[in-house]
């Protein structure tokens, strides 16, 4: 007979949002069961702008709650989490003085206006009010605004009909699905009755009880207080598989690009550009890890496991990086990965993108019982800490349990005691460096990937070095063991896609998968020797 575990709350879905709220009622003291059925972060976690930021679009829908707790969030995400969360220079392009102020009027008023020109004063207004609501925790500069002469001296290669710009700052997320695996692992480490499994399959529900099974492992069984539903755009299939027939959800297909192009991260020298294109739209393009990563299209979609980039929409952001740099223009031959995900939207009329980005939580409860079921629509991930915590607190209000312990500004993962200038982070480098046995400069490298759990890997070295993979001189044998070892990995695309940047990057290739397949062989092998 199976045995049943009975548990506080269950969480289905290990996306960021999962992830958060498992932190956080997992620092609550409570017994706490993550179920995912794929890896962390693989969803549309994976496939966002990979921008922390505060929404500066969502101030022409009038969404100024949102903004305003979107920068206090993301402002506090580059103190509690600096190693992959990093200031990043943004240019907005104007065409025009007087530009865009009766749609932004109507569009603020709640009527259907296009903007396909946001001029010199509209952008002015609108950073001036993002600076004002970004005040909180502030630790980057305030806005400034730039004519011609002066933009084209530091971006000469911008198109001619551009007539100047605004300059902000936003927050940028080196790697994204680590930060949500480091979440579950915090979480872990505070609270040994919580616990996440992945690559599980959620079976149904009865009576109140959760079946649940690994790949080709037995049943297991679950009794929770409280299910909370963080599927994203699954939500309703998840609460059909509980035997609940809801409509929540209105996904929204977003696609990037990230590609090969020296030129053109030459010509963006360190800086986001954040544009508005012919058809109303608003788009971007940024270097990121030694690439350039441009984004997003915004198009309905139905069931989110078919959803896939199109030709189509390759072809869209391709001419969209043509409106801004026209002389570089971007080859489908210098695609090195498309990434695509659905966002998680309410069902909505009207036009997708009009479509609120702001969180909220649905409850339902299991058939036949009085256990509620707190489904989270919306959000993004500049405001996970701040929608987990509204989620706990909804738990903890069921359960009749006090909040313990707050995530406000909590360090996550490698962020704990990470080096806050470079003198420090040098330091701590040679440090690290010595301890390992490797150079100052690899520590380094080290240290930018997992931040202070660096420490625990280059300590497990004791002195001996590294074994540079053939196929990929930057990465080490002995990390990808320590990864596979330590970071839940249930296999090679966990390994190449999440854990680390190379598949993203454009650098996975059959040479790759076989080196490392082996360590990861030979690692199953000596463990079941």
């Amino acid at each position: 007979m199976t045995e049943i575990e009975d548990v506080d709350v269950v969480v289905l879905g290990g996306g960021i949002n999962g992830c958060g709220t498992f932190r956080d009622l997992a620092l609550q003291g409570l017994r706490v069961l993550l179920l995912e059925r794929g890896d962390i972060c693989e969803g549309a976690s994976a496939a966002s702008s990979r921008l922390m930021h505060g929404g500066l679009k969502y101030l022409e829908t009038g969404e100024f709650r949102l903004v305003r707790e979107s920068l206090v969030e993301r402002n506090m995400l580059l103190s509690t989490a600096p190693h992959y969360v990093q200031p990043l220079e943004c240019v907005v392009p104007v065409r025009s003085t007087w530009g865009g102020l009766v749609g932004s009027a109507a569009r603020f008023f709640g009527l259907k206006a296009r903007l396909d020109d946001r001029g010199h004063l509209i952008t002015a207004l609108g950073l001036a009010l993002y600076d004002f609501y970004g005040r909180t925790l502030r630790s980057m500069p305030a806005h400034r605004m730039m004519r011609q002469a002066r933009l084209r001296r530091l971006m000469p290669d911008l198109a001619p009909g551009i007539t100047g710009a605004g300059l902000y700052y936003e927050g940028h997320i080196t790697h994204a699905e680590r930060l949500g695996l480091e979440l579950v692992l915090d979480a872990e480490a505070a609270n040994p009755r919580a616990r996440a499994e992945t690559h599980v399959d959620l079976l149904g529900a009865t009576a109140g009880i959760l079946s649940w099974r690994r790949a080709e492992g037995r049943v297991r069984q679950v009794r929770p207080r409280v299910v909370v539903n963080a599927g994203g755009a699954w939500i309703d299939a998840i609460n059909g598989r509980l035997g609940l027939d809801s409509r929540l959800m209105g996904g929204s297909r977003g696609s990037h690009l990230i590609v090969d192009s020296p030129e053109l991260l030459e010509a963006l020298d360190g800086r986001m550009v954040y544009f508005g294109t012919p058809d109303g739209r608003v788009n971007l393009l940024y270097p990121f890890a030694g690439r350039v990563l441009i984004g997003a299209t915004d198009i309905a979609q139905g069931d989110p496991d078919t959803a896939r980039c199109s030709e189509e929409e390759d072809a869209y952001l391709i001419s969209a990086v043509a409106e801004v740099f026209p002389r570089i223009p971007v080859r489908r031959e210098q695609i090195v990965q498309r990434i695509c995900g659905v966002r998680p939207l309410p069902r909505a009329g009207g036009e997708i993108g009009s479509v609120t980005r702001d969180h909220s939580i649905a409850t339902l409860a299991l058939p036949e019982t009085a256990v509620p079921v707190h489904c989270l629509i919306g959000g993004k991930w500049t405001t996970f800490r701040a929608f987990s915590e509204l989620a706990a607190d909804r738990v903890l209000q069921d359960l009749g349990a006090p909040r313990q312990v707050s995530t406000t500004g909590l360090a996550i993962g490698g962020g704990r005691d990470f080096p806050r200038d470079a003198s420090a982070r040098r330091a701590l480098a040679e440090a690290l460096a010595r301890r390992g046995g490797v150079s100052a400069d690899r520590a380094d490298v080290v240290l930018s990937r997992y931040g202070t759990r660096a420490g625990a890997y280059l300590d497990g070295l004791a002195g001996r070095g590294e074994t540079p993979l053939a196929s990929l001189p930057d990465f080490a044998r002995e990390e990808i063991v320590h990864i596979a070892e330590t970071e839940r990995v249930g296999g090679i695309e966990d390994l190449l896609r999440r854990r680390t940047l190379i598949a993203l990057t454009g650098r996975d290739s059959p040479a790759v998968r076989a080196e490392i397949a082996a360590i990861l062989t030979l690692r199953k092998t000596r463990q079941t020797a």
